[in-house]
């Protein structure tokens, strides 16, 4: 007789065939009480007002700029003196 390694875990032999448990275990009142968690959730949510969301904008917009300016700077030295050197 040929054994399954893991007994409990189906679809591991033909004389067990895999089911799926999850839609067995799901009831409407487990998906209603996941919902309203859900919902319950989202209103605790602090969403950002509009001026706030422009100032991040502008801040990253800023900062990706000055790193940008600084790596070509930075690549414009480095290709400079390997032209020296070569």
């Amino acid at each position: 007789e040929r054994r399954s390694p893991k007994p409990l875990v189906g679809g591991s032999s033909p004389s067990c065939p895999a089911t799926n448990q999850f839609l067995e275990e799901v009831t409407m009142d487990k998906l209603i009480n996941y919902l309203k968690d859900a919902k319950a959730e989202l209103d605790k949510v602090i969403f950002p007002t509009k001026l706030e969301i422009r100032q991040s904008f502008i801040s990253v917009v800023s900062v990706v700029t000055v790193v940008t300016l600084f790596l070509s700077l930075i690549d414009l030295i480095m290709s400079g003196l390997l032209k020296d050197i070569l």
